[in-house]
């Protein structure tokens, strides 16, 4: 919302305190002021000249030599190239010396002709394009001929106003009109307001004598207020009309029109004017739309309308779009002699789905969307024909044509001023909360210790007793209101065991060299479910923008892969990237795709690269498995995790493991298949997926600190030749078992396959460490467990020791 503060001045006295200060002031209330603007800022030096002379450039078409009077005793010549200039017009003359805001105006010769200054068109003074009127959009601007020769233009077109930009929130619709903001003014600096006198001069002739009624639809449109005005006469509206307009975003167009967009923004309600004529039945229905019925509005766009459309009618067909946009076919146009003003009231949420139907928002529904104030209908429908009987020449019949069954009531609200000051904590008079609530102009009776209060109707958001509380306290002051501290039980602050592991997670493997990476939940129905860990159905969009982006993820690698082959096709060959993300599977019983957190990581490249001390290490299926076993390890599930060979489609066969929890699959990781790899453009990649969700469920074991051991442990060294089909997990299963607790530690060193072994052989070698916190143990001890142990091998696994 753009506030002209010398439209402004007209209903609030501003005097005596600098824009800055008031901006700071409206914002310290509530309503944030996002700018200062300075309409005559860059602007120096300007005066008003009248051409007397006009001829054409000799060296070019389009150029005019101009022979311009200042009120001084020579004429001074200025070449000018705008195709509406003509003699004994009055224009805008930046002479040289002057200032604008593309820069200093200097003399000048323009092919072979002396130039002594630049006519000046509105845009070349600092006016956006959109807010010039039409007819002089490609050309300078015309002054009305009363206006003085050598007057200043910038006190001439009113740019000696300023204006600030409010960030209105959705709630504040009152504000949405200048005098709102004056209603808001005069609270915050404590002074009287001026409301304008709305009283149209009438003629005997009645209006409903030549305009009839009908509300079809109630519900939506409970209150119409139409009046006529006759013998109008179209045509452009008086510079400081469409001064005011363009100050505040509005272009000029007619005085009509721009006689109901004036009263939009001055009451907040929205006007629409009919040509009767155009009309052609002198009758207006309002009913909701048939469905597929169409209407070309304003913007000369034909829109189809639904069922649940509110539409104005001559009883026939579609006239205007109710809330949101006029007709064509009835627009004010320069042949209109009789116009019919149209003010009503047109519920939000109609008016809302209406605009979102046909994609169209104007200033009019923006401000029945948030509500607009039921007691303004007929004051600014009276103040509109007031306007045009004074600018367009109109004659005003009598009487307002009229259905009303709009509630106009004020919201009552009681509330005492322990309640106020409970929750601002701190102790406002009852004196001092009347006399603000009379400040911001609400009515307020005391009563058994109680605030009666109506709350004005153009305040749509005030309703219970909170609010009260609000506008107390913002006009109070926010900078008033004392720190306290909070009483009563407190509990104190922390993350949920879930948030807690997802920041390990997080720290863990950016701390291991890996960066986070975010990816689409969309991909194509062809890599929805590659290296799912889990399958279920697809879901699909009903209208996807494009085929690679038509259905729910099923995993994460697929994005995660394709990011790491953009990367290195960028020269970066070492990428170690994870994500932890939802992927879809299925639906729930109430239609929603059912999610799970998944955590997948990707490497690739070097994993070790020191230039200076020339050591290297390339990424390998062990370095993954590494990062995970130590992030599961952070997670305290070492104990119930084990991993197992498997085949996963699109990885390689010999380099894939599962990862189960409790010997339940949870993941994956491996390397990707060579034939992808080559497909892609990389090295050797190496890639994890695991169900986040399932692993961060498993609840965290106490913390139990372990003394530093008083008794030293024993060790034994055991190499043990296997079937090659057998797994180093399994014998170091069996060893766990059958250790015993005074075993504390088994871990494999060392794996031979070659000469002097069978080839259906292999060779593993591992460290056992014994130890008991209770006493010094002794070979005889270490020697009966160790004997058990490799009793278990040889019976479990059919070992022998090499």
């Amino acid at each position: 919302m753009y506030v002209s503060l010398k439209w402004l001045s007209k209903y609030v006295d501003i005097s005596g305190i600098e824009p800055q200060d008031l901006a700071e002031k409206i914002t310290r209330s509530g309503i944030e002021v996002e700018g200062i603007d300075y309409l005559s800022a860059g602007l120096k030096k300007l005066m008003v000249g009248e051409i007397k002379e006009k001829t054409k450039h000799p060296e070019a078409d389009k150029l005019n030599i101009c022979q311009v009077d200042f009120g001084e005793e020579e004429l001074s010549q200025i070449v000018c190239g705008a195709p509406n200039v003509a003699v004994g017009q009055k224009v805008i003359v930046a002479r040289p010396g002057a200032h604008l805001p593309g820069g200093k105006i200097k003399k000048a010769k323009l092919r072979g002709e002396v130039s002594h200054g630049m006519i000046c068109s509105l845009q070349e003074l600092g006016i956006e394009g959109k807010l010039v009127p039409k007819a002089y959009a490609d050309g300078i601007y015309i002054l009305p001929a009363e206006t003085p020769v050598g007057a200043d233009p910038v006190e001439v077109l009113g740019l000696d106003d300023i204006v600030l930009e409010l960030g209105l929130t959705p709630n504040r619709s009152d504000a949405m009109s200048m005098l709102g903001v004056a209603y808001e003014v005069a609270a915050i600096l404590e002074r009287d307001i001026t409301l304008p006198k709305a009283v149209a001069p009438t003629i005997a002739k009645k209006a409903a004598d030549v305009l009839t009624l009908s509300v079809e639809a109630p519900q939506q449109n409970p209150m119409y207020a139409a009046k006529v005005v006759q013998n109008v006469k179209v045509g452009e509206s008086p510079l400081w009309l469409q001064q005011a307009l363009m100050a505040v975003g509005v272009r000029p167009h007619n005085n009509i029109v721009d006689i109901t967009n004036y009263i939009l923004m001055e009451y907040g309600q929205p006007l629409h004017a009919f040509d009767y004529d155009a009309l052609g039945t002198g009758e207006i229905v309002v009913r909701l739309a048939h469905e597929g019925e169409k209407i070309t509005t304003l913007d000369q766009k034909e829109r189809s309308l639904k069922a649940t459309n509110l539409v104005i009618t001559n009883g026939k067909v579609p006239v205007a779009v109710a809330g949101v946009m006029g007709g064509l076919d009835s627009e004010v146009t320069a042949d209109t002699t009789t116009v019919v003003i149209e003010s009503a009231y047109f519920d939000g949420l109609s008016v809302r789905y209406t605009s979102k139907d046909l994609g169209l928002r104007s200033d009019a529904s923006a401000r029945f969307e948030k509500g607009i104030d039921p007691n303004r209908i007929l004051p600014a429908a009276e103040r509109a024909a007031q306007m045009m009987a004074e600018l367009a020449g109109g004659e005003v019949l009598e009487g307002t044509v009229l259905f009303d069954e709009l509630d106009k009531k004020p919201a009552r609200i009681a509330v005492s001023p322990d309640f106020i000051n409970a929750r601002l904590g701190m102790k406002i008079s009852l004196n001092e909360m009347v006399t603000i609530l009379n400040r911001l102009r609400f009515h307020v009776e005391t009563a058994n210790g109680l605030l009666i209060i109506d709350a004005p109707t153009r305040r749509q958001d005030i309703k219970i007793e909170e609010d009260i509380v609000e506008e107390i306290a913002r006009i109070y002051g926010y900078d008033e209101i004392p720190k306290t501290v909070p009483m009563g039980e407190t509990t104190a602050g922390g993350l949920t065991p879930y948030q807690a592991k997802r920041r390990l997670t997080r720290h863990h493997l950016e701390g291991s060299g890996l960066y986070q990476a975010l990816t689409y939940s969309l991909t194509s129905q062809e890599l929805a479910q590659k290296y799912a860990l889990e399958t279920a159905d697809t879901t699909r969009l009903l209208m996807p923008m494009s085929e690679d982006h038509s259905t729910l993820r099923q995993s994460l690698l697929p994005h995660l892969i394709d990011s790491t082959v953009y990367n290195v096709s960028r020269q970066a060959p070492s990428v170690a990237m994870y994500e932890i993300g939802s992927v879809f599977l299925g639906l729930e019983e109430d239609g929603l795709p059912h999610q799970e957190e998944h955590l997948s990581l990707v490497m690739t490249g070097k994993w070790v690269d020191h230039a200076w001390q020339g050591e290297q290490k390339s990424v390998d299926f062990y370095v993954l498995k590494g990062v995970i076993e130590s992030l599961l390890e952070k997670l305290a599930l070492s104990e119930h995790i084990s991993y197992e060979a498997a085949v996963v489609d699109g990885l390689h066969p010999g380099r894939t493991a599962s990862i189960l929890l409790d010997g339940k699959r949870v993941g994956f990781f491996g390397q990707l298949h060579p034939k992808e790899q080559k497909e892609l453009g990389l090295k050797d990649t190496y890639v994890a997926e695991i169900n986040f969700a399932t692993i961060t469920a498993v609840p965290l074991d106490a913390l139990i600190y372990t003394p530093v051991p008083r008794f030293p442990s024993m060790s034994r060294d055991i190499a043990l030749v296997v079937d090659r089909t057998i797994e180093a997990g399994t014998i170091e299963t069996v060893i766990k078992n059958a250790g015993g607790k005074l075993l504390k530690s088994v871990q494999v060193f060392d794996l031979y396959e070659g000469s002097n072994m069978p080839d259906d052989k292999k060779s593993l070698a591992f460290t056992l460490k014994y130890f008991d916190a209770e006493k010094t143990l002794t070979d005889v001890e270490v020697v009966e467990v160790h004997e058990k142990v490799l009793a278990a091998l040889t019976e479990t696994v059919n070992a022998e020791l090499r």
